[in-house]
């Protein structure tokens, strides 16, 4: 079965109409010096920097050519004192680039013109940017004090007028003052570490930013900074250090911080101002850098170039977290996980640059580059000894990892483990499509139907009886793509409305006959299921077409982006990089006329997830748009979901969970952590702070195992208890159908 493209009109036809993953707005800052919320794992959507920090990118990355403008920093180079860490001398604050304020005017131009909402620029829109622009900068309202935000305030309805007009002297007069309060808080915290704390005092750290305010003054500030450093240090002690070792950690840890600040480039903070702008509007609209764009554009393609390996950073040490099979650095074979790069080398004799204490982003632009280039590592394996150097030559690799997978899991039940079944599982983590490729006519280019229609056949060539297609980490993509591998499961028909800022309403169908699988079909989803994602399930179970599995409910994302290039926009060419501007231009609808805007689409049945209580939805967004519907779309109705069936294999389904051990130690887990997440404060008693890291401890390894197993395995199916449930539920639905003569499979 080809890609279907004919079905489409100039929004779905272009390969840029997607749906996108959603993103959180409370994720803590990636760049804090502290996150006191240790108990909350890491949700999928705080970790979207893992994909951009594969070192293996196409482009190298020009330094900033920005005009430079100086303030001085007497009081932190005095705090510095005779520390050991370098003197940062005085903070060099960019200045808006030539094109900034034509990007800002594009952007006031673009947004009230094709926002599904059609609202216009106005003092609405200007103080949520106001706040958004704010939070953006300090989250955890450690920084500001209430009287810088008292005269921000004074020109929370001007945002609007001064976009339009191209004037960035605001977001510059902002962020010139939060640099200024980060020298100062920095200062603060160099000295007080200086100094002794008392751990016996019973005191409170507050953790909840809705919980907290600003300080009134620098004294407020000051003592909520003396907390902050308490934890820090209570936080480095339950680690195993302390001591002098924890101090001079947290000196270099805070200086890292003022200088990531400092070093802002103009293109960076024109992408945090406007994307404020446009996320008022709603939180998936927002405005891409030149440089974000490229990323983009590399991750949709499935293909990049370099050496194939994930870093992470650790107390200014750049470390590798994961060599990707197939790439550069594994066929070279000396990079391992946990060494240490200190230093990064071009080509045959450049020189090599230190790194230690450089910004991971700034890392991975000296070791990304073009096939077939040479990089030379300076690496201390596993951190320590002496350095290693690696010469390795780039080259081009394909993430397959983020692309459709498939295996044949030869599937018995517990009771009666003689009887097995062949059941094919898909795990299919995004809808892609290489957008360059499909606007080019390649024959070739890479897609996700393409691929789950090579796996399927490959499926049926060896006899299987069912197919579990896993969603429960895909959190969108392209809208294309997921009414094309819709496609694949039904005849034809409906597959999903869509309603324009006019109010029109348009359906996108399916028009090709056949199927690639009519046999019985299992969707896995959870609360990070998103956009395309929740297209494909909803369909699927109007259609009657098979049964959802996982948390209660999907994300809640109903709506759908596109990419406008604004070099394209002003110049009618994409030559000129300008960056983008991402846009929900319409609100899509299941073929029955729900909208998945909120509600996102129901499990028929519900297995027990830590996932399904995080604050990771769509309703848990700012400015998320509301729900609604529209009239249904006349559809067919495959009646694979008998409520009888359905009804039965929800309970069997309890009886095997209240019977196995794991899923009530993670029931248990799942209490404790909504305790815990429902905690916004944390005592600085040093007694009970560790009798509650304690606590934390103990259940710490088997939490990480289990959200890495439901949002981040690497294995295409992870052999744990949950998808063995999901699996038995696949089985008994295959006999059911079977018993009811409805299921079919050819």
């Amino acid at each position: 079965m080809d890609c279907r493209f004919s079905t489409a009109n100039r929004t779905l036809s272009d390969p840029n109409a997607w749906s996108d993953p959603p993103l959180s707005d409370n994720a803590s800052d990636a760049f804090a010096p502290q996150s006191p919320k240790r108990s909350r794992p890491l949700s999928k959507w705080s970790r979207p920097l893992l994909a951009i920090l594969v070192v293996a990118l196409i482009a190298e990355v020009s330094p900033a050519q920005n005009e430079q403008a100086t303030i001085d920093r007497p009081a932190v180079e005095q705090a510095i004192g005779n520390a050991t860490k370098p003197n940062l001398g005085p903070a060099k604050l960019a200045t808006p680039g030539p094109k900034d304020p034509l990007v800002a005017r594009l952007i006031a131009t673009l947004m009230p013109r094709n926002h599904v909402s059609s609202q216009k620029l106005n003092d609405t829109i200007s103080q949520r940017a106001l706040n958004l622009f704010l939070k953006s900068l300090d989250p955890m309202k450690l920084y500001f004090l209430q009287g810088d935000i008292d005269q921000f305030q004074r020109n929370a309805t001007r945002i609007d007028d001064m976009v339009q007009a191209g004037d960035l002297s605001f977001a510059y007069e902002v962020f010139g003052r939060f640099v200024q309060r980060v020298d100062e808080r920095v200062s603060v915290a160099l000295q007080m570490l200086d100094g002794e704390f008392d751990f016996t005092i019973d005191e409170q750290i507050i953790t909840d930013p809705e919980a907290t305010v600003y300080a009134k003054d620098a004294n407020e500030a000051n003592d909520r900074w003396r907390r902050q450093i308490k934890y820090a240090l209570l936080d480095l002690k339950d680690e195993g250090k302390e001591g002098a070792e924890a101090r001079d950690l947290l000196r270099r840890r805070y200086l890292r911080y003022d200088r990531r600040w400092r070093d802002t480039d103009s293109d960076a903070l024109l992408e945090m101002y406007l994307t404020a702008v446009t996320m008022a509007y709603d939180p998936h609209s927002t405005y891409m850098s030149p440089d974000s764009l490229d990323e983009f554009d590399m991750i949709m393609r499935l293909s990049l170039d370099g050496i194939g390996a994930q870093l992470r950073e650790k107390d200014g040490n750049t470390v590798v977290s994961r060599v990707i099979p197939g790439g550069a650095a594994a066929k070279h074979g000396k990079l391992k996980t946990d060494d240490v790069i200190v230093s990064v080398g071009q080509d045959e004799e450049g020189p090599m640059v230190d790194i230690v204490e450089m910004p991971l982003n700034d890392v991975v632009g000296l070791i990304r580059g073009k096939a077939g280039t040479i990089v030379r590592l300076g690496v201390k394996p596993g951190g320590a000894g002496e350095v290693e150097i690696h010469r390795i030559v780039r080259a081009r690799i394909e993430l397959d990892e983020s692309a459709a997978r498939g295996k044949i899991i030869e599937h018995s039940m517990p009771d009666a483990p003689g009887q097995t079944k062949k059941i094919g599982y898909i795990n299919l983590p995004s809808f892609y499509m290489d957008m360059e490729g499909a606007k080019n006519n390649k024959r070739d280019f890479r897609s996700s139907t393409r691929d789950v229609l090579r796996i399927i056949e490959e499926f049926k060539s060896q006899g299987i009886d069912g197919i579990v297609l896993d969603l429960s980490t895909n959190g969108g993509g392209s809208l294309t793509e997921a009414i094309n591998l819709t496609g694949l499961f039904i005849d034809r028909g409906p597959v999903v409305q869509v309603k324009n800022a006019d109010g029109s309403v348009q359906q996108y169908d399916d028009d090709d006959r056949g199927t690639a699988w009519d046999g019985p079909l299992v969707v896995m989803t959870s609360k990070f299921s998103a956009s395309a994602s929740e297209i494909f399930a909803g369909a699927i179970k109007d259609y009657r077409r098979g049964i959802v599995v996982g948390d209660p409910t999907s994300h809640g994302k109903g709506t759908v982006q596109t990419l406008m290039d604004l070099g394209q926009q002003l110049f009618r060419n994409n030559r000129a990089n300008y960056g983008a501007l991402k846009v929900t231009l319409q609100q899509f609808y299941l073929p029955d006329g729900e909208s998945t805007q909120l509600a996102g689409v129901a499990a028929d049945i519900v297995l027990p997830s830590i996932t399904a209580k995080m604050d990771v939805s769509e309703s848990d967004l700012k400015f998320a748009l509301p729900n609604d519907r529209v009239k249904p779309a006349k559809h067919e109705n495959y009646n694979m979901v008998p409520a009888d069936l359905i009804g039965q294999l929800r309970n069997d389904s309890m009886g095997r969970i209240s019977q196995e051990k794991e899923f009530t130690e993670l029931l248990k887990r799942i209490e404790l952590y909504v305790q815990q997440k429902e905690q916004a404060s944390i005592s600085l008693k040093e007694d009970e702070f560790m009798a509650r890291r304690k606590e934390l401890d103990a259940q710490k390894e088997e939490e990480e195992k289990e959200l890495e197993a439901e949002v981040g395995a690497q294995e295409v199916y992870r052999d744990y208890f949950y998808n063995r449930e999901v699996l038995n539920i696949a089985h008994q639905y295959i006999d059911g159908l079977k018993k009811q003569n409805l299921a079919v499979a050819r």
